[in-house]
């Protein structure tokens, strides 16, 4: 029997984005054909317990290295290479290509057949920085397949490969669970739980760092409240620059008009999203282009619900959008840009319907998590 070995640092119970994108498709693969080797998210009692209790629910074997933080050192090798070995594994499939894709020469010494590697969004900062940029040009020469989220990181990676290995890139982005994220998802109750009902919401969905563009909205409020005195901002998420968006607030006069939910349970995300009436997260660039969003995919995610959304220009978010048909990409960190769009939008229902439809039929026919599952079983 074929049998891949997924190697990978990012992997639930730790949270985030490339784990959740982890996690969809293996869940779609067969769980007698693969292994997952990853971390530990913490080495805490509560870590541990956390990690052992969600291995033990999935259906495919999950063996876990001491550290929290996989690296391709030369133990971590070695053990991949004796996983690889002792579950008779003939594919590997790094979940992040860098660093982890430094083991591939290993690997297929010990008898990996075909090797496939994910980039994300920090590839492409690497590809801009000389010593990561050399070794972006190993993984790249060592492995099969690298795979890329969106036009903007494949252009970024491929500038940093040999000219045979970006010709063998091949796209794979994270995708959307179109039952979980749809209309009627359950918006209404928690606009009632929070005192939004029969207000104009604007919805972002994320973790609260600067490049995501929280702080552009807040800075847009006064605008779209003097054009919709009823709006109001629902930021979902939690993280590092809480503080500072709750003091904006204050300063800029908006408190009153911004709601802070805090971090939310995954299962209950679809119904936040659902609260909304339009989904932005105006996200920007920064240092030099080494912060930079990947794709985006809570465009997608807002576009399943049903919503038009508003984007900002980093890197691949106008990848997850039709500019247009889907909703609009603006300057990311330009309020005056940002309030203009969200204001035509709480302006005109007909216009929300329609870009809302469009988007959750773009999710339906090219982002659904099975055929993206579908994709890598062919790669692999």
């Amino acid at each position: 029997m074929h049998k891949t070995l997924i190697v990978t640092n990012d992997f639930p119970p730790r949270p985030g984005g490339i784990q959740a994108f982890l996690h969809n498709i293996a869940l779609r693969l067969d769980p007698e054909r693969f292994v997952v080797y990853a971390s530990t998210w913490r080495r805490s009692r509560e870590g541990v317990r956390a990690t052992a209790d969600f291995d033990a629910e999935q259906p495919f074997t999950v063996v876990r290295d001491r550290t929290t933080m996989l690296l391709p050192t030369p133990g971590a090798t070695r053990r991949a290479v004796g996983l690889l070995r002792e579950h008779g594994c003939t594919s590997v499939w790094f979940g992040a290509a860098a660093p982890l894709g430094l083991m591939a020469p290993a690997l297929r010494k010990a008898g990996a057949t075909r090797l496939v590697a994910t980039t994300h969004g920090h590839e492409a900062g690497w590809a801009q920085l000389p010593a990561a940029r050399q070794l972006l040009r190993r993984i790249g020469g060592s492995t099969d397949v690298i795979t890329y989220l969106g036009e903007y990181t494949r252009s970024r990676i491929a500038d940093a490969l040999t000219p045979e290995a970006a010709a063998r890139m091949v796209q794979l982005p994270p995708g959307v669970d179109e039952k979980t994220f749809h209309p009627g998802s359950g918006g209404d109750k928690v606009r009632a739980r929070l005192g939004l009902t029969d207000r104009p919401v604007v919805v972002c969905v994320s973790r609260l760092v600067p490049r995501k563009g929280q702080d552009t909205l807040i800075r847009a409020m006064p605008r779209i409240l003097a054009a919709e005195p009823d709006a109001v901002l629902l930021v979902v998420g939690g993280g590092p620059y809480e503080k500072d968006l709750r003091r904006l607030a204050r300063e800029t006069g908006v408190e009153r008009s911004v709601v802070f939910t805090g971090p939310v349970p995954w299962s209950e995300l679809p119904a936040h999203y659902g609260a909304g009436d339009v989904f932005a997260m105006p996200c920007r660039t920064r240092r030099g282009g080494l912060d930079v969003e990947g794709l985006g995919i809570v465009y997608l995610e807002a576009s399943a619900t049903g919503l038009p959304v508003v984007a900002g220009d980093s890197g691949g978010a106008p990848d997850a959008v039709l500019d247009g048909e889907t909703g609009w990409v603006v300057r990311g960190g330009s309020p005056a840009d940002a309030a203009e769009r969200i204001v035509t939008l709480l302006g005109d229902a007909e216009l929300r319907r329609r870009m809302g439809e469009r988007g959750r039929a773009w999710v339906e026919e090219r982002w659904r998590w099975d055929l993206l599952a579908d994709r890598l079983r062919e790669l692999l």
